[in-house]
């Protein structure tokens, strides 16, 4: 295998190096991505009606062009869908990756070109390649598979000229054969729609493979992960694939489930995190003892930044790389080769170096707790649970949490609905420490805290097991890219989650 390492580093020297550049030519890169995209998009149909052709600066595009979520955006979709060509991107679109949505219960349906496939998804898995064999010369990854736990939603045709699935699902029909040698399981198996019977032959057919990486979101792998162990009546990942060194993780906070994973792989395991939507593929950890992943900044993305605090406001100010400040919540918004145009995304994002830049996701947009002036982000909530846990000993499986709002005889606060795999030590002792800690990390839900006066101390309600695998299962949104959402502004998940935890 040292052949294939020796193979991929002399591939790999020119990309690192126009990597490495991203610390001192990102504007300019970024200034090219946008030039490239209007360029080609000029004669499409958006392209048209905004004047693409005669749009010559940064501040021309953004006075031109609305910053937009899906729902604004999705009338252009659907032209596309009904086969229309040269709508937002040159040609025709075949592909249309469906995304769950967090931020809505609709599906969404987001175009997926040749040129993101390639040069931004595709691109995006050779430099996790690319990096991580750089950073672990010795790696002995490529003697064996990877396990890719990827999406559950089989492609279809919608028409004759239109198809749409999961992301991963895409990926995988668009793969080259070869390259099956390389990963598991098969293509059918993969492919699967019904999340248990998924389980069951990923199971079967991996457990006696020499599995040397995983990739996959952290929630739904230990689920596979703890299914594994169980059916092999093993204790430890190590035990069935000796060789297991990585693991490529995304989709979620790591933070909750970091160590349970690495008592899983005694022998020890690095991890490298993604970041890697429907949309495209943004950023990666390129370098382990560095908080934060990479901005991939010539993926054929053109990223902008909107302050949190302009959320709701019709024309939000906005900010490209060359002007954005650390530790400030950012709406992510995109302008790809896809053909989507300031698109906001629907995740938050926090800048934790500027030269490289490098991000954190800090939440998303719809997906906070706000009703008493608080702005408690998800990024928040992590910390905050990891300190109390590590106080309590506690392990948690999954959570969510909202507001209970003031009535004439109560006080309002927050109420947590916490899945634990191991229960604190001391359920007060949790409770007090989440309080506490979420007063340390945000300055505004501290000053609400203060004497009780605004807001009251938080609500620790313990849920069944099994509890949101049910409620999950129960909404059609069992594995691949689906999501718990952690924190909400309404009680309209909590209160479905309570009336099922019995």
């Amino acid at each position: 295998m040292a052949i294939i390492n020796n193979i991929i580093n002399t591939f790999s020297a020119g990309r690192l190096s126009k990597i490495a550049d991203f610390a001192q030519n990102g504007d300019t890169i970024q200034r090219e991505q946008l030039e490239k995209n209007l360029c080609k998009a000029k004669n499409t149909a958006f392209g048209l009606e905004h004047s693409f052709s005669s749009i010559k600066t940064y501040k021309e595009y953004a006075d031109r062009v609305p910053v937009v979520d899906y729902e604004h955006f999705s009338p252009f979709i659907e032209r596309m869908i009904k086969g229309e060509d040269n709508v937002v991107w040159p040609g025709h679109t075949r592909w249309f990756a469906k995304s769950s949505g967090t931020t809505n219960a609709k599906s969404k349906f987001i175009p997926v070109t040749n040129d993101v496939l390639d040069k931004c998804h595709y691109q995006g898995g050779r430099d996790v390649i690319y990096v991580y064999t750089k950073q672990n010369p010795e790696s002995k990854m490529f003697m064996g598979k990877s396990l890719i736990l990827g999406g559950s939603k089989k492609i279809s045709a919608v028409n004759s000229r239109t198809v749409e699935g999961d992301l991963s699902a895409i990926m995988i029909s668009n793969t080259p054969k070869w390259l099956n040698f390389f990963k598991t399981p098969s293509p059918d198996i993969a492919l699967l729609d019904k999340w248990e019977e998924k389980l069951e032959k990923i199971t079967a057919y991996t457990m006696h493979q020499n599995v040397t990486s995983l990739a996959g979101v952290p929630s739904w792998f230990l689920i596979l992960i703890k299914h594994i162990l169980q059916v092999a009546g093993k204790e430890n990942l190590h035990e069935i694939w000796p060789n297991l060194e990585l693991f490529i993780h995304g989709g979620i906070n790591f933070t909750p489930y970091r160590e349970q994973y690495k008592a899983l792989a005694p022998k020890g395991i690095n991890f490298l995190e993604t970041y890697n939507a429907s949309e495209g593929f943004f950023a990666l950890q390129d370098d382990p003892s560095q908080n934060g992943m990479l901005l991939m900044l010539d993926y054929g993305t053109f990223y902008e930044f909107v302050p949190m605090s302009e959320i709701g406001n019709p024309h939000p100010k906005s900010y490209t790389i060359e002007d954005v400040e650390m530790g400030v919540d950012y709406a992510l918004v995109i302008s790809t080769n896809g053909g989507l145009w300031r698109y906001m995304i629907g995740d938050t994002v926090r800048f934790v170096s500027l030269n490289p830049h490098r991000i954190i996701i800090s939440g998303r947009t719809k997906h906070y707790i706000n009703a008493f002036g608080e702005e408690v982000m998800i990024d928040n909530a992590e910390k905050a649970l990891l300190k109390a846990t590590q106080a309590t000993g506690a392990v948690i499986r999954d959570y969510t949490a909202a507001p209970v709002f003031m009535g004439t005889k109560k006080q309002g606060c927050h109420e947590w609905l916490i899945e634990f795999e191991k229960d604190p030590s001391d359920f007060e002792l949790f409770r007090t420490t989440l309080d506490k800690a979420l007063q340390e990390v945000n300055s505004d839900y501290e000053a609400k805290r203060y004497k009780d006066i605004t807001l009251g101390g938080p609500i620790l309600t313990v849920a069944r097991q099994g509890l949101f695998y049910d409620w999950m299962s129960s909404r059609g949104k069992l594995g691949g890219q689906n999501k718990v959402p952690r924190l909400s502004n309404n009680r309209e998940y909590i209160d479905q989650l309570l009336t099922m935890n019995k």
